[in-house]
């Protein structure tokens, strides 16, 4: 009788764990995206800007400085440009690529294990900041 049981909890488990959503198979590390144009992976967040990749580079600058950032450390390349950052005591990184001739993906990564509701705060920074110019 609990050798039934036990084998039929196990079998219940394994159907869970194939078929599944993905993110319960690697143990919740995907988030899923959060409105449909932000997608929340490992700690970071990332949204696509239907701007050229110069003037969101730009915009994330400006959103550092606004911000107060210290030990800014601009490494920028041909397609693709990261800033490291220390705001409010967090490490922040913002990666800016090349993704199409107006489409530049901007990911957004604050502390360690990064914090979404700080990584979307920054990302309405930048949104902001595209605006403006």
């Amino acid at each position: 009788m609990v050798t039934t049981k036990k084998c039929l909890l196990l079998l219940v488990m394994g159907v869970f764990l194939l078929s599944g959503c993905p993110a319960a198979i690697v143990g919740g590390a995907a988030a899923g995206a959060g409105s449909g144009t932000y997608l929340y992976v490992n700690g970071e967040l990332k949204a696509d800007y239907n701007s050229p990749l110069e003037k969101v580079w730009a915009a994330c600058e400006k959103t550092v400085a606004d911000m107060r950032g210290l030990d800014v450390e601009p490494i920028k390349e041909i397609a693709r440009g990261t800033i490291n950052a220390v705001i409010d005591d967090e490490k922040v990184k913002i990666t800016v690529e090349y993704k199409a001739r107006n489409v530049t993906t901007v990911a957004i990564r604050v502390g360690m294990l990064g914090s979404k509701l700080s990584s979307q705060l920054l990302h309405d920074k930048v949104a902001d900041n595209l605006v403006k110019k």
